[in-house]
């Protein structure tokens, strides 16, 4: 069937099922394991993922790591404003969403404790924001970790540490890769002692993973471009691996869009790639991710990969078993 309808990929989800706070410890979330081959599904713990590795596989993670790109200011007349910083321009200046949005002009400057900055443009619903310091500097000071909007609490101290994932390393992303949110360095072991590879890519995720579908037609719908990178001994690990096993979208996405005649380089750019049913995977043969919310793109890419009515007849097992869903929610091996 054609499914390119935003409302193909709708579903009911009880608010009470979107995770607010991690599990207690990161590999004892609940692991539901679809085989594609005869729609077969298991209920385990995310540590028993290790059991479906083997020798000569490639496990390919997304080693970005979070920025607290969320900042808390106020107008001059005291109005309260929280800012995501979205695109860093140069040292002092960077493009933001602002919240409220409403009555912010140009010329406006907000404060920021000791520091402000000024609103230098308006484009979209995005500021362009000129600061007084190093934007570096601010961030380190005052810079929050930007949860995403579904989760309806402030961020804790316990957010710094699990909302990243242990192998993130390279500063860039305003949300999280949270497939590998449940990896932990026992599991990591486990896996290299099965003689299994681990290659880590890059894809520094923007806050358009969570910018929702507003086309009728999805393939209407453009993808924010994000910066990626894969290193040449990376690509030639990947390239001799027995099976490719994606650790989320963005190492799918990564995956997918650096295979040149059947064969991956060593590459950086910009991707805007949209993955929805239909699209043909070359590059990927196992897919660990979270329970994503409808409508939107990371749902689509799911079913894309194991077909849309088997990932809706899986997602209705795990919502009748409380699977936790979203960010913070629990895990799903698709074989």
């Amino acid at each position: 069937m054609n499914y390119k309808k935003l409302s193909d990929f709708n579903y009911e989800l009880p608010k009470k099922l979107i995770a607010q706070y991690p599990s207690d410890k990161r590999d004892e979330s609940k692991l539901l394991v679809l085989h594609r081959d005869n729609g077969k599904i298991e209920h385990l713990i995310f540590k028993d993922i290790v059991n479906y590795f083997n020798e000569g596989d490639v496990l390919v993670l997304n080693k970005t790591k979070v920025i607290p790109a969320r900042l808390l200011g106020k107008k001059k007349t005291g109005g309260k404003i929280e800012l995501l910083l979205l695109k860093f321009k140069s040292d002092n200046i960077a493009d933001a969403i602002a919240k409220p949005l409403k009555n912010l002009k140009l010329g406006d400057k907000i404060l920021i404790e000791d520091e402000y900055c000024e609103i230098i443009n308006i484009e979209n619903g995005i500021l362009e924001l000129n600061f007084s310091c190093k934007i570096q500097e601010i961030i380190d000071k005052y810079g929050k970790i930007p949860l995403p909007p579904y989760i309806k609490r402030k961020p804790t101290d316990n957010d710094s540490e699990r909302y990243q994932t242990i192998f993130a390393s390279e500063k860039g992303s305003v949300a999280a890769p949270t497939a590998g949110l449940h990896f932990t360095e026992k599991i990591i072991e486990n896996i290299r002692n099965k003689k299994v590879s681990i290659a880590e890519v890059l894809l520094h995720i923007s806050w358009g993973t969570f910018a929702p579908v507003r086309c009728a037609d999805i393939t209407e719908h453009k993808m924010t471009s994000e910066y990626y990178e894969i290193e040449k001994s990376i690509a030639n690990l990947i390239n001799s691996a027995r099976r490719k096993i994606a650790v989320g979208t963005t190492s799918v996405r990564v995956l997918e869009t650096v295979l040149i005649n059947n064969i991956i380089t060593s590459n950086n750019g910009f991707t805007d790639i949209f993955i929805y049913p239909g699209y043909k995977f070359k590059n990927v043969d196992v897919l660990i991710t979270n329970f994503h919310l409808p409508e939107t793109t990371l749902f689509m890419l799911v079913c894309a990969f194991a077909g849309r009515d088997m990932i809706f007849k899986a997602y209705e097992e795990a919502k009748n078993k409380n699977y936790r869903f979203a960010s913070y929610g629990d895990a799903m091996l698709i074989l």
